[in-house]
């Protein structure tokens, strides 16, 4: 018999009994949907939990720092140069196997001053200018800086929080107030010689030393030259509540930070940087840490491990995606287990309507044996009215997932439920699946019936 006539008849033999059939069907599509939900619930969970990792640091980064932990160089300890980072270590880890990207990042601190208001920049980072396009940051306003660009700020989207009223020392969290400063428009005057400035603070600006004869004599201190540093831009934030891992922090182009802070520290060590046992300045930049961008999230602990061999420390946040994975698994275990409840009582269903089908069609499979019908074509023949309602069923609880999915999302207002395409064809094969498992039995004792007794049988 050929595969058409058997779709044809199974499809009229469902069709005949169709309350039972939409009944049977209509268990299909409440377990196949309960288990793609729960599914993407799973999945939803843990792309989120993913872009949470993106977000701080993320998950194909690895952060370098010497080998000493990452000490400050504040100490200006110039012992072990050779561990330290300099553009010889960028290279060198830049040509690891699976490294995209080593980009070198050197931290600074200075002081902002604006109308009536100040910024002490502890957070600031000197970046090049490809990794920082590589963060594909949303700018609230402006953009990046370019390259050949003076020296330029990116303000983190909470930094006005950090700002203080010099008529009383209060910030945001004193007030509730934001300052009144336009980041894009005001002229930020900032000085990079914080170790002068507040040297040179005080009621008279001077500084007293004991003179020759036991005295005290008042010394002027000289306060430091202020830069006018434009803003190339505020990133983006939707509120006063919305914390990212780059809030309160400064970023400027590497390339334009290091010829201005050697200008402004002309014949001294720039702070943070090694000096020599005489004081003076080492002609290479040190840097703070080296950003190194990896090809694949699979590659990250094997090129982590190898940094650390060659005696730096290397952190990622591999440990914390490992973590992450495993939660997610089991979480889409217990879910997808809770939808399978549904779907085994669905199964059951199938299997009761094809026992029920082949009682009530006792005498027409006795005939068809009679006629010399082949085995093969009447097992077939139960198999395929399974896989029907299998079918049907998967088709709209697809449908119906989906739906609820939208519903889901738009009530939570993010992707709270995510269904990508291979789960859609999974649930689909699934039921079918379901359902010619839960025929087989039916369709194996269609076929061991008697021709004789089921003739007879009324």
């Amino acid at each position: 018999m050929k595969t058409i006539d058997l779709l044809r008849m199974s499809f009229s033999s469902l069709m005949k009994r169709k309350l039972r059939t939409v009944l049977t069907v209509l268990g299909v599509i409440i377990g196949i949907a309960s288990i793609v939900i729960m599914v993407s619930l799973g999945l939803g969970l843990r792309q989120q939990q993913m872009d949470m990792i993106e977000e701080y640091g993320g998950l194909k980064t690895i952060n370098v720092r010497e080998g000493n932990g990452g000490q400050s160089y504040s100490s200006q300890d110039s012992s072990n140069l050779d561990k330290k980072l300099d553009d010889s270590t960028v290279d060198l880890i830049g040509s690891l196997d699976y490294v995209e990207m080593a980009s070198p990042i050197l931290e600074f601190s200075a002081i902002a001053k604006t109308g009536g208001y100040t910024l002490n920049i502890y957070n600031g980072y000197g970046y090049k200018l490809d990794a920082l396009n590589s963060m594909d940051w949303q700018f609230a306003e402006g953009e990046m800086p370019k390259e050949g660009d003076p020296l330029k700020f990116i303000y983190g989207n909470l930094i006005l929080e950090n700002f203080t009223d010099a008529r009383d020392n209060y910030i945001y969290y004193d007030t509730g107030v934001l300052p009144d400063v336009d980041l894009m428009k005001a002229p930020m005057f900032t000085i990079f010689d914080t170790d002068a400035y507040y040297a040179s603070q005080g009621s008279s600006g001077e500084i007293s030393f004991g003179d020759a004869d036991g005295g005290e004599q008042a010394a002027p201190k000289t306060p430091p030259k202020k830069y006018l540093i434009e803003t190339a831009g505020v990133l983006y934030g939707t509120g006063p509540d919305d914390y990212r891992n780059y809030s309160n922090n400064v970023y400027c182009d590497l390339d334009a930070l290091i010829p201005h802070l050697k200008k402004v520290f002309k014949g001294k060590a720039i702070p943070g940087q090694p000096t020599k046992k005489n004081g003076s300045p080492y002609k290479t930049i040190y840097y703070s840490e080296i950003m190194v961008r990896v090809d694949k999230v699979d590659n990250v602990k094997e090129v982590q491990k190898t940094i650390q061999d060659m005696g730096y420390e290397a952190n990622s946040n591999n440990e914390w995606i490992e973590e992450t994975k495993k939660t997610s698994q089991q979480q889409q275990a217990m879910l997808g287990g809770i939808g399978a409840v549904a779907l085994l009582v669905a199964a059951i269903g199938i299997a009761n309507t094809m026992m029920m089908s082949i009682y009530e069609r006792t005498k027409e499979i006795g005939i068809m044996k009679v006629l010399g019908c082949d085995m093969g074509d009447i097992r077939s023949l139960f198999l395929i009215e399974a896989a029907l309602i299998g079918f049907i069923g998967g088709v709209v609880g697809d449908i119906l997932s989906f739906a609820v999915s939208m519903i889901i999302n738009a009530v939570t207002g993010s992707k709270t439920s995510l269904i990508p395409i291979w789960l859609y064809a999974v649930g689909l094969g699934f039921a079918v699946f379901v359902g010619v498992a839960a025929g087989f039995f039916p369709s194996k004792r269609a076929m061991e019936l008697s021709p004789l007794s089921a003739i007879r049988n009324e």
